[in-house]
């Protein structure tokens, strides 16, 4: 079964290409193309709440070009979501039907709750020991959504308008940053053994720095020494000297900033980076409605 997946985020659009194979009842998902386009929608919805025209005229183009990717692949089915920046801009009614009227693409625009929700489809469930309680960070360019779990289930979830795009241009309050500290040591009081799972871009970034294997733990220590010796280069030297596309050079910062004070309110000693996020999650869910579909009609008969 092969599946696409447009995640439309605050500093770049993706199109994920997967596909998914039966064994013994056992869905395993191969991710086979992730297409990335800098394209940040963040920095025209939090300065001035609307998309430029400049933008839209990208958005709609690289809306086009992930149609004809997906029919050439071909996926037999396909999800669009949007996040934070299209959910403030005022005129993202119009993009939608501009996307739509070019490409076919239906866009949805899914709130914080909603991404926190299809994230979780990823069966984070499957990577918790259920004798341990976990704090999921995933950050974007314009939110970060937590949730907590215990034993192996969900227990609270909050979305908060902390993202690394937002931080860039300093359009953060004091007043979000109290809000989202205050949530975390209110809902861990009562968890012990607490463990982080990551998300985003920027962190994988970090791990692969940190010279950790994908899903190993990086230890917080470890975590604020590299964003310390990151925080020391310049902009151009993070993209020479460490390889970085020019759209990560810059948010990396932040987003360093913004699991460092997680995690210090969590008092948690190291986080875990599986691969997985909302493109993930969303080809979950496409599984999901197919072979749903598939034993609905089976049962028909």
């Amino acid at each position: 079964m092969k599946l696409a997946a447009v995640d439309i985020g605050s500093n770049a659009v993706r199109l994920l290409l997967s596909r998914v194979y039966d064994e013994n009842d056992t869905p395993f998902f191969k991710k086979e193309s992730l297409i990335r386009m800098p394209l940040r929608l963040g920095e025209d919805a939090f300065l001035r709440k609307k998309i430029s025209r400049e933008n839209i005229d990208r958005l709609v183009a690289t809306m086009v070009g992930f149609r004809y990717l997906m029919k050439g692949y071909p996926a037999i089915d396909y999800m669009a979501c949007a996040t934070s920046a299209m959910r403030e801009a005022e005129n993202s009614k119009e993009i939608l039907r501009q996307v739509y009227e070019a490409s076919g693409i239906e866009i949805e625009i899914i709130s914080g709750m909603r991404e926190a929700e299809i994230i979780y489809a990823n069966r984070i469930a499957d990577l918790l020991d259920p004798n341990k309680n976990y704090l999921y960070i995933d950050v974007g360019g314009g939110s970060t959504e937590l949730t907590l779990f215990s034993n192996g289930a969900p227990l609270q979830s909050q979305s908060f308008n902390i993202g690394t795009v937002r931080l860039l241009n300093n359009l953060v309050p004091d007043t979000s940053w109290d809000e989202m500290k205050k949530w975390v040591k209110i809902n861990i009081r009562t968890l012990d053994n607490l463990t982080a799972i990551g998300s985003g871009g920027n962190i994988n970034k970090l791990v692969k720095i940190a010279n950790v294997k994908q899903g190993r733990f990086l230890q917080t220590k470890k975590l604020r020494e590299i964003a310390k010796m990151l925080q020391s280069f310049s902009l151009e030297d993070r993209i020479r000297k460490l390889n970085m596309r020019a759209d990560r050079a810059d948010v990396i910062v932040p987003a360093a900033q913004i699991y460092l004070s997680t995690l210090k309110w969590g008092r948690i000693k190291d986080i875990s980076v599986p691969s997985i996020g909302l493109a993930d999650g969303i080809i979950h869910l496409l599984y999901e409605k197919h072979t749903t579909n598939f034993f609905n009609q089976a049962n028909a008969y």
